[in-house]
């Protein structure tokens, strides 16, 4: 039987079970929190195992490896900034988002929590941060379509064009009907398979190359500044401490990803957060490590032959296994993506629904009104991106982090500091928004020296200096927000 006829059939039936699990998820969707948030009723695994594979999307199967075929095992410094960012992001931000968003007047996106934590009389502050979740996620959903076209055109042959056409269908088709349950569920699955597939194919591979000794070999031979953590094998330069700096930085972005901290504000329970913080981080480490071997011992294996790096997970899946096999484990870059995807484009529903569309009309719509407004923004969203995805082929990795650093730099602080510190104002958290998501734009922009370290740095520390001036250049909150605020804290604790 013909191999990429096998493959096409795999990618059916998980295109099937993904469409079918949106469908129950549909028929549990009866209200706009059902539809953002599933009912705040989200179990430890697929709490934990959702987030996972939402944040880290195509880029863990694409980009990561990518980076580690050029960059070698420096890369890894990525990989420590990210599982330490994943720890303390559920160590710091889980329990009280939890907590807060729910008696922040029962919130159900980011932007309408941050109105209700600090009683803002209009809706500046809704606004922009809802601009801002619109403007960021384009660039991160168009990378997620970059990586699945890049998916059906070297398993297919498919022209690009049609190949970010189909992923971006399949995503929508069940975004639209389930909502969040669906993406959920099936971040769930996807999350288990993205997993599995990071397990196998390293241990095939090694084994099919001799053992880990043979390996080690071949890199040596070919590269040996591929195996020094302190050398860019690229350049064969010694790593300077901007560029580390830069690679560790990417743990800050993760205070701020509005698509990962939904999964907080959706658990069922706070007892359950200890249980989803172990799944989570495990998963993370098991997953990274994982990923930086691919790359290496794709260099291994093709040497410098490789075109494209970040295909470099596709060609060794290609070279070692049955059509059957390869179909299960290149499905898994499609879980990938749409694992992200799915849950980017929710939000952006979320923030035009709930945040910008009630607060520019100032009406109150029926709750099924609401949740076909927010399929419909899911469509439009994805086009949006598509456009941007057929026009700008850039790598996953470069897309992934200019969105990233947008998020981390414009919605970490302020959340950070909006959880903990009482004192903070609306004009502090508005001028820190603006601040951080202005500088990561700017900063992104120009190049060489101290312009190469990574701009959510500058972006989160001017934020957070933005919003300390801002709160003390302004009155300080009233005793009845400073009460509920310690109310709050207390039910953390």
């Amino acid at each position: 039987m013909n191999a990429d006829f096998i493959i096409t059939c795999t990618f059916f039936v998980y295109l099937s079970v993904m469409v079918a699990v949106g469908w129950l998820a549909y028929r549990r969707t009866n209200n706009l929190s059902d539809y953002i948030l599933g009912g705040r009723n989200l179990g430890p695994w697929a709490t934990a195992i959702s987030a996972g594979a939402s944040d880290m999307s195509a880029w863990l199967l694409m980009g990561l490896p990518g980076a580690a075929y050029i960059s070698g095992i420096s890369a890894v410094w990525i990989a420590v900034g990210l599982l330490l960012g994943t720890w303390l992001n559920w160590r710091w931000m889980a329990p009280r988002l939890r907590v807060y968003t729910f008696q922040a007047s029962d919130s159900l996106t980011l932007p309408e929590f941050l109105e209700h934590r600090f009683h803002t009389t209009g809706h500046a502050l809704r606004l922009v941060s809802a601009a801002f979740i619109l403007f960021f996620f384009l660039f991160y959903t168009a990378s997620g379509l970059v990586a699945g076209g890049k998916l059906f055109e070297t398993v297919f042959g498919v022209p690009y064009p049609l190949a970010v056409c189909i992923g971006t269908f399949a995503i929508i088709s069940y975004t639209i009907l389930g909502g969040f349950l669906a993406v959920c569920w099936t971040d769930l699955i996807q999350g288990l398979m993205m997993a599995a597939a990071l397990l196998v194919l390293p241990i095939v591979a090694i084994g099919e190359m001799g053992g880990i000794g043979n390996t080690l070999e071949n890199i040596q031979s070919l590269n040996p500044h591929l195996l020094q953590i302190r050398i860019d094998a690229a350049t064969g330069n010694s790593l300077q401490g901007l560029a580390v700096i830069s690679s560790m930085a990417w743990g800050l972005g993760y205070f701020g990803q509005p698509h990962i901290l939904a999964r907080f504000s959706a658990i069922r329970s706070l007892k359950d957060l200890p249980t989803a913080r172990r799944i989570a981080v495990t998963w993370t480490g098991i997953t990274l490590i994982c990923s930086v071997l691919i790359g290496l011992i794709g260099f291994a294996r093709f040497g410098t032959e490789v075109a494209d790096p970040e295909s470099i997970f596709m060609l060794l899946v290609n070279s070692l296994f049955h059509p059957v096999i390869a179909g299960i484990l290149l499905a898994a870059i499609l879980a990938a993506v749409m694992s992200t995807a799915d849950s980017q484009l929710l939000v952006c529903s979320a923030a035009f629904t709930e945040d910008i569309t009630r607060c520019l009309l100032r009406r109150d719509f029926s709750q099924k009104a609401l949740v076909r407004l927010g399929r419909l923004t899911v469509v439009v969203i994805a086009g949006a991106a598509m456009f941007m995805a057929l026009r700008d082929e850039k790598t996953v990795l470069a897309l992934v982090g200019q969105a990233w650093a947008g998020f981390g730099a414009t919605f970490g602080p302020v959340l950070l500091f909006s959880l903990y510190w009482k004192r903070c104002t609306a004009t502090g958290a508005i001028s820190g928004m603006i601040t951080g998501g202005l500088i990561v734009i700017l900063w992104g922009r120009a190049q060489g020296g101290l312009f190469d370290l990574y701009e959510i740095v500058p972006g989160f520390f001017f934020s957070c200096l933005a919003i300390l001036i801002g709160s003390y250049l302004s009155p300080p909150p009233s005793p009845e927000i400073e009460a509920e605020f310690l109310t709050m804290s207390d039910s953390c604790s």
